[in-house]
């Protein structure tokens, strides 16, 4: 009757719990009273880091539970309508249970339910309190059953009334313990490495990669916590309890073990998940952009937080697909779907797209949220250096790992790993004959190429000519796309732009990697040549590099609309200029052009179309412009860019509309021009 809830699409420590609807039969909801009881007990097998003792004693009392009620399914055949009252506050109560047990044997929250055993305790107590008030209303008089039965009632209900359900007293003390290592890191002290293991043994974390999801779910919580502005206390907590296990994670384990991970963290179970999605319901259905943070109205439709928000503030208080009148404006969190969409993201190179008006995350992510949190990473960051610079082999591999793991999300990482000086380490690694070291090397540098001073540290330390030698030589096509977009990072300077155009290998190595079959190498490469555009000087190095026909017959053969329109971006650029118009309307770019433009459901892929279509009609003159009136469905699509377009691309069509018409205009009396619209339709638009 009811659906087991996932422990990872609620919060922890919160306990969703709803009434049986009114109208179930009384049989009906006894036997699913049952299943719900019997679900509890299979946590018998699992893992209690915390709580045991409480957790004995609630299986205890449901086993009695589970015997009466059993016996009243097999003795009654006829179950008088009053028991529903009793069985309803019954099932709500074993509901909360289940959540409770769910949370204190949930994978990766070990550290945060200990430090909330207390919280735990007490919801325990509650609980069983539930218990024996639901049977307390139960009409036992009206059942004819043993009297071994009825005993147990009055025992489950005496026993849940005096049941004390403290924090188990080791629980305690590993609290006591870790809140004196989160002082020692707020101090600068070092953490004595023997008590931090006595803390991951009472948690049962034996493993790095368990150690890493308790510092992937603390993120997590973080996040959470900081978006919706809740308690400032938690938040300090959390961040405090991030940095003491990404330092256990860094310190105190030697191997990496993966466990179905791929190197950046993300699980690969979900990729199965992820065969059968539709982009489409990836995407918000008011802005029609990859949302960011989804949330579900009570009509049961999600929507992009902002986009929805705005309809609210434009007075609508109906769902906007349905068109139904909303019984509340309350926004639930999709947490499944968000993680969808960011392992999507993830996997097809797109990054993560920040919901507009969450400048708070970012700032969150600068800082490191506690005084224990920034101690320990400074701790930390001091430690990898000191591996990196008198580890042995294995031990600098694992450093440069941790690094670009450490890296990856948080701003704050990067700051402290660049000033603590990793940069001229990692660089060397990326010589390292083993293609793991490099790899990991250029992965870690290209997340320090994000920090505005580590753009700097590397180009100061000649960098950019070891980051070419991996995009050009890499030992792995994953070192040579982390080069790539390393590049992409430092060309945001303009000194940079200028020193990767002058390198002679740097824009032949990106455009060779725009064959590859590998869709992150292609994607990687065509936005950092993209970038080096910026630098005028860079403009025909590029057209050099012969990269218009290999663009253009990706735009012929490529179903990948983000390649597309990357494809297009550089193309555009390249069509400004008089000689990539050369180049371009050499290869018969015209009607390709056209014929995206008018199938095409990306905007920004229509708008650089529309911009490279300007730039030809008025590099390539009235030759360009004759070719493109024959076209007939070009002005249909131009036409649809004012309503639908952005606001550049509605000025670029109209300017494209004008000298169409101007130009048929000026040849109405040649027989070769075939007219687009009737005359009567024309119109100058501006």
């Amino acid at each position: 009757m009811i659906q087991k809830s996932s422990g990872s699409s609620r919060r922890i420590l919160t306990y969703p719990a709803i009434h049986p609807c009114d109208s179930i039969s009384p049989s009906t909801l006894l036997n699913s009273l049952i299943d719900l009881g019997g679900d509890i007990c299979s946590y018998k097998s699992k893992v209690f880091s915390v709580n045991k003792r409480n957790a004995r004693e609630m299986f205890r009392q449901i086993a009695n539970l589970l015997f009466f009620l059993q016996e009243i399914r097999d003795t009654t055949l006829d179950l008088p309508h009053p028991v529903i009252l009793s069985l309803s506050e019954l099932h709500l109560t074993l509901q909360k249970i289940r959540c409770l047990l769910e949370d204190c044997t949930r994978d990766g929250t070990r550290a945060w339910m200990l430090v909330n055993s207390d919280q735990a305790a007490n919801q325990f107590r509650i609980v069983i309190r539930g218990l024996a008030t639901g049977l307390d209303v139960f009409p036992l008089s009206t059942f004819d059953m043993s009297n071994e039965a009825k005993d147990l009632v009055e025992l489950i209900i005496r026993q849940a009334r005096k049941a004390s359900f403290e924090p188990d007293p080791d629980d305690k003390k590993a609290v006591k313990d870790l809140m004196r290592i989160l002082n020692h890191f707020e101090e600068g002290i070092a953490p004595d490495s023997i008590e931090i293991r006595r803390i991951l043994d009472h948690l049962g974390i034996h493993k790095w990669s368990s150690c890493n999801k308790e510092v992937k779910f603390l993120d997590s919580e973080i996040g959470t916590e900081f978006s919706n502005g809740e308690n400032k206390t938690n938040l300090e907590l959390l961040c405090s309890l991030m940095g003491f296990m990404s330092y256990c994670r860094c310190v105190i384990f030697d191997t990496v073990d993966f466990e179905s991970q791929h190197l950046n963290g993300q699980c690969s179970n979900i990729s199965k998940d992820l065969k059968g999605i539709n982009v489409d319901d990836l995407k918000c259905p008011i802005s029609l952009e990859m949302m960011s943070d989804p949330v579900t109205l009570s009509s049961g439709h999600t929507y992009d937080r902002c986009s929805i928000l705005k309809w609210f503030r434009s007075g609508n208080a109906t769902c906007p697909k349905t068109g139904e009148k909303l019984t509340s404006t309350e926004l639930v969190p999709n947490l499944v779907l968000k993680g969808m969409i960011e392992q999507y993201c993830a996997e097809n190179g797109i990054p993560v797209v920040v919901s507009r008006g969450k400048n708070r995350d970012i700032s969150r992510r600068a800082m490191a949220g506690s005084s224990a949190g920034e101690g320990a990473m400074k701790m930390l960051a001091g430690f990898l250096i000191n591996k990196l610079v008198n580890g042995s082999g294995e031990e600098m591999k694992k450093a440069a790992f941790e690094i670009r793991v450490l890296t990856k999300t948080s701003i704050f990482n990067r700051s402290c790993l660049v000033e603590s000086g990793t940069i001229p380490h990692l660089l060397k690694l990326l010589l390292y004959e083993d293609s793991n070291t490099q790899e990991n090397s250029i992965a870690a540098l290209l997340n320090l190429s994000k920090h505005s001073k580590g753009k700097c540290v590397i180009v100061e330390n000649e960098g950019l000519d070891l980051i070419v030698h991996v995009l050009r030589k890499g030992l792995k096509i994953e070192a040579q796309q982390h080069a790539a977009a390393t590049l992409f990072y430092l060309a945001s300077v303009e000194e940079n732009r200028v020193l990767i155009g002058e390198n002679p290998e740097a824009i032949p190595g990106l455009v060779e990697l725009v064959k590859n079959e590998n869709h992150h190498c292609k994607r990687n490469a065509l936005v950092a040549i993209f970038g080096l555009l910026v630098h005028p000087e860079n403009h025909w190095r590029v057209l050099a590099s012969g990269v218009v026909p290999l663009l253009l017959n990706l735009l012929r053969d490529s179903e990948r609309e983000d390649l597309v329109t990357d494809s297009l971006a550089i193309l555009a650029t390249l069509a400004e200029k008089i000689d990539g118009t050369v180049a371009i309307l050499r290869r018969g770019a015209l009607q390709l052009l056209v014929g995206i433009l008018n199938t095409s459901t990306s905007r920004t892929g229509k708008e650089y179309c529309v911009s490279m279509l300007l730039a030809l009609c008025v590099n390539g003159g009235l030759d360009v412009v004759a070719r493109l009136v024959k076209i007939p469905s070009l002005m249909g699509s131009l036409y649809s860019q004012l309503s639908e377009g952005t606001s550049q691309a509605s000025k670029k069509a109209s300017a494209i509309i004008k000298i169409l018409h101007q130009f048929y205009e000026n040849n109405s009396s040649s027989a070769s021009v075939t007219p687009v619209l009737p005359r009567e339709q024309f119109v100058h638009v501006w």
